[in-house]
């Protein structure tokens, strides 16, 4: 069954992401935010099909915790899920990402539409600026900024490292940080095809205010929280059936 349903939303998603590509594209001359409310229907349209078809679904912790404000949302990376839930939990939202996913035929011409920031990672200091000045112009515009602090996607049960990229921009702009742990990777694992039907926690942390804390101090802090909370994600809910503490494992 997990198959099937696997495969009913890859029908979906394959049928469904050109025509939204088209509509992303026929939004240009509309304002950036504009832009943005209209297209995040695509993800919340994948989030309703998955919930449908696999099962998927999830529950919020802290959810009075997400300011009303721009800001900067420092998150955990275990899978795609996050890209699409976070455009229905904290709209507007925009995305620091690799270059290359601009690249893919219809998904990345209608992602180009979203006013994401789009670096070359092997960039270093060069990459730093461009996230530190185009993540203040949007953050100016009125979107939340969305940063994977440890770069790719990690394998639940692991931490990547915690790079400093996400808490420069916030120690550079004074916009406030708000920490999220999850468990996505735990149901829908990094490339992976299949779905498993569960229930994804989401935990958003109090938000961490940025004037006059050094960014490494803001980092450690971040990376301090987001693991602790994982730990009690798992503690209090159990594992997915991806997790290293899964049966399935």
């Amino acid at each position: 069954m997990i198959w099937l349903r696997s495969t009913l939303y890859a029908l979906g998603l394959v049928l469904a992401t050109p025509l939204f590509s088209l509509l992303a594209l026929s939004t240009f001359p509309f304002a950036p935010l504009t832009r943005s409310r209209i297209i995040a229907w695509w993800a919340k349209g994948m989030l309703g099909w998955m919930k449908l078809t696999c099962g998927l679904d999830y529950r919020i912790i802290g959810a009075e915790n997400i300011l009303s404000e721009p800001g900067i949302l420092l998150s955990k990376h275990q899978s795609a899920w996050e890209t699409l839930a976070f455009q229905q939990i904290f709209p507007p939202v925009v995305w620091v990402m690799k270059r290359e996913l601009l690249k893919i035929p219809f998904f990345g011409w209608g992602l180009a539409m979203t006013s994401p920031i789009a670096i070359d990672r092997s960039a270093g200091k060069e990459a730093l600026k461009q996230v530190t000045a185009q993540g203040k112009e949007r953050i100016a515009q009125g979107f939340r900024v969305v940063v994977f602090p440890e770069g790719t996607r990690v394998k639940p049960g692991t931490r990547g490292k915690y790079n400093i990229g996400g808490a420069f921009l916030a120690a550079h702009s004074g916009a406030p940080v708000t920490p999220i742990a999850h468990n996505a990777g735990e149901y829908w694992g990094k490339n992976a095809f299949l779905k498993y039907p569960g229930t994804i926690t989401v935990s958003i942390g109090p938000a961490l205010q940025t004037q006059g804390v050094k960014a490494s101090e803001l980092n450690h802090m971040v990376e301090t929280w987001i693991e602790q909370e994982m730990q009690r994600i798992l503690n209090e809910y159990g594992p997915g059936p991806l997790a290293p503490h899964s049966p399935r494992q």
